[in-house]
């Protein structure tokens, strides 16, 4: 019998080993961890007003503008970055009321429009024309409380905000703004942080406004609220991660505080109450990463989603990542059930994750020999979210998948093009099974400027009016040679979810490409701290989704003034989806094509074609300001791989993007001539 004992305990020791070294990188990996203690953006009681005059170096826009080229307008100012977030700071910046054609920005004031104005005060920015014209800068929260101490203990930081419009209302009079903000009350650190800000302004007439200051008592420690919701019924909700501040050092507290405000008509204001939720995590993550809230139309069905590891998901490879862990209420938020994480990998992975996250040849470019199973290779989360609610009242989380380090717990292993990706995470039964539908692989993970100022793929999602149709927009950086995510674009996909754990999505050079947003346009390389608004604008025809960034140069302070840019025209057609289910899937993967190779090139350079099936295959080139400049046709080729040429003879110096079709198939990559 103890021969037998012994047995199995070295046939399992034996088992743990091949588990633990169940894959390893081909290449070095970049690996990231969530941002600690991110006690910043506190600036003097008075902050410069000067605009940083680096500029970014933007592509030349062809003088007839493609009708693919966003229209991009500026709009107001701050006297900073920080106002749009840190760090996973993607918080509700931009707001639409489609029944008043009302789009708002939110934000910290001065800049250049607001001569030597304060950060600690808040304005916004108002368009009744569906973002085709503004007036900015209305302010509407001032600072004050100035005890003498280096900053205003009421200045306003990282504010959300939401338009409350009451049902078949038209007039903008009757229409009122929520806003709510951390200020610097020091009642949760012995130098900053604690309070919070909050009100209501009218839209009609901004000068109906309220105030009120709320400072943290034991035992909630407010910090800075990421999640945000306005319901149609006239209900805030904000949700914070309950942490002490007060020694110096983060102690998490093991809960979410929720803010509940509901609107008084009598009053013009919200009036809120607060309570927490458990939220345990495992110690070594240190509390859970960038909480949100949202709810249905009718205001019954809601959900709260953070990343984190609080043991309800499986470990793969013994390499632990987060995940996310959902709470859900059905009675309007008066009850929330218990934290249930959500399982990325694994035997019990989703199979939008463990069979579509990559190819059979990504995993054999990834990884050394022997090559993982699919459900050996362990998933984790990002480090932020972005969430919304369906017409069926079922959850959709817009979030970054990777893999986990086998090195570092609780990271994702980043640096290789195409090694982590922008998912759908939704469910069609409320909860009960969830589905992951891939969005586009992305190239670059995090962007860090001076001062150690970072900000990931800020992913976002919008819904339409009626809630059948999510946008998720996230950024990117394709420049080669980049090493960061500084010089981003905006990327963007549309998805309409179906029961079968499929999904339309906007099609764009083939199934599996996202829509770069800012191609050609002034945004391209820069569009940095993008925010999106929660729900779209539609015409009968067209969904316009409201977007803003603020461009700054990699090597720019944050805390120098920024200018606004708004994006006025972005969208899809019903024409622009296309469905994808399990034939169309096996289409899309029927194709690969390698990057170019050598890139940049002077001579010749290689692409390398595989075909699941034979196929016509042809090669078009276009220069960066879309002009065909080269075509070529290969006629049929039988399944297998192939390497087709390019040569530099006929192509000026300069950035290119080639298109391989196929089997009903476009992939597009870009290349560099010297």
């Amino acid at each position: 019998m103890k021969k037998i004992v012994l047995l199995s305990l070295i046939l399992g020791m034996g088992f743990m080993a091949t588990a633990q070294q169940a894959y390893k990188f081909k290449q070095p990996v970049r690996e990231y961890q969530a941002i600690q203690k991110q006690k910043i953006g506190i600036e003097p009681t008075k902050a410069s007003s000067v605009v940083s005059n680096t500029t970014i170096e933007t592509p030349v826009v062809p003088p007839t503008k493609n009708t693919d080229i966003v229209s991009i307008i500026d709009i107001g100012t701050s006297a900073n970055a920080y106002s749009y977030g840190y760090g996973g700071g993607q918080k509700s910046i931009i707001w639409t009321v489609p029944e008043l054609n009302m789009v708002t920005n939110f934000h910290r004031m001065g800049g250049e429009l607001d001569p030597g104005g304060y950060s600690g005060d808040l304005g916004y920015d108002v368009s009744f024309d569906g973002g085709l014209t503004w007036t900015n800068m209305i302010e509407m929260y001032v600072a004050e409380n100035n005890a003498g101490g280096e900053y205003y203990t009421d200045a306003a930081r990282y504010p959300n905000h939401g338009v409350y419009n009451p049902e078949g209302n038209t007039d903008v009079n009757n229409a009122w703004m929520a806003y709510h903000a951390a200020n610097l009350d020091g009642s949760n650190s012995t130098d900053s942080w604690g309070g919070y800000s909050f009100g209501a302004v009218n839209m009609g007439d901004p000068s109906i406004k309220t105030k009120n200051l709320q400072s943290s008592e034991s035992p909630v420690y407010q910090y800075i609220p990421d999640g945000f919701d306005l319901t149609k019924q006239g209900v805030v909700w904000v949700v914070d991660v309950n942490q002490d501040w007060s020694s110096g050092a983060v102690d998490y507290q093991g809960s979410i505080i929720v803010n509940r405000g509901e609107f008084d008509e009598a009053d013009g204001d919200f009036v809120f109450d607060q309570f927490l939720l458990d939220a345990p995590v495992v110690e070594e993550t240190t509390r859970p990463s960038h909480p949100q809230i949202a709810f249905s139309e009718d205001g019954q069905t809601g959900y709260i989603s953070f990343l984190g590891d609080n043991e309800t998901a499986d470990i793969i490879s013994d390499a632990p990542g987060m995940y996310p862990i959902i709470y859900k209420t059905t009675d309007g938020g008066n009850t929330w059930s218990e934290p249930t994480g959500i399982q990325l990998g694994g035997p019990n992975g989703l199979n939008g994750i463990v069979n579509e996250m990559f190819t059979d040849e990504q995993i054999a470019e990834f990884f050394e020999e022997p090559l993982p199973a699919r459900d050996e290779i362990p998933y984790t989360t990002a480090f932020d979210q972005n969430i919304a609610v369906d017409e069926n009242g079922n959850l959709h989380i817009a979030v970054v998948i990777g893999i986990a380090s086998s090195e570092t717990n609780y990271s994702i292993s980043t640096g290789i093009a195409g090694i982590i990706a922008a998912y759908d995470l939704y469910t069609t039964d409320g909860g009960t099974t969830w589905h992951a539908i891939k969005l586009g692989s992305l190239n670059q993970f995090r962007g860090t400027w001076p001062g150690d100022y970072t900000e990931d793929n800020r992913i976002q999602i919008t819904t339409s009016p009626d809630r059948s149709t999510m946008f998720v927009t996230w950024l990117d950086t394709d420049l080669e040679d980049q090493e960061d995510n500084t010089r981003p674009n905006i990327y963007a996909r549309g998805i309409r979810p179906n029961a079968w754990g499929t999904a339309d999505l906007t099609c764009f050079d083939g199934a599996n490409a996202a829509t770069n947003v800012t191609l050609f346009s002034e945004g391209m390389w820069n569009a940095t701290f993008a925010a999106v608004s929660q729900v779209a604008l539609y015409d009968g025809n067209k969904y316009t989704i409201p977007m803003t960034y603020q461009p700054v140069a990699p090597d720019v302070d944050p805390g120098v003034a920024v200018q606004y840019k708004y994006i006025t025209d972005f969208g899809y057609t019903e024409a622009d989806f296309c469905i994808v289910g399990t034939e169309d899937i096996a289409a899309a993967s029927a194709i690969e094509v390698s990057q170019n190779f050598p890139n940049p090139f002077s001579n010749e350079t290689n692409v390398r074609i595989s075909l699941a099936n034979g196929s016509d295959v042809t090669l078009e080139v276009y220069n960066i300001t879309g002009q065909k400049v080269m075509s070529k046709a290969y006629g049929y080729k039988t399944a297998g791989s192939f390497t087709m040429q390019i040569s530099a003879d006929e192509l000026p110096t300069g950035v290119y993007f080639y298109t391989v079709e196929a089997a009903n198939s476009k992939v597009t990559r870009k290349m560099i001539v010297q």
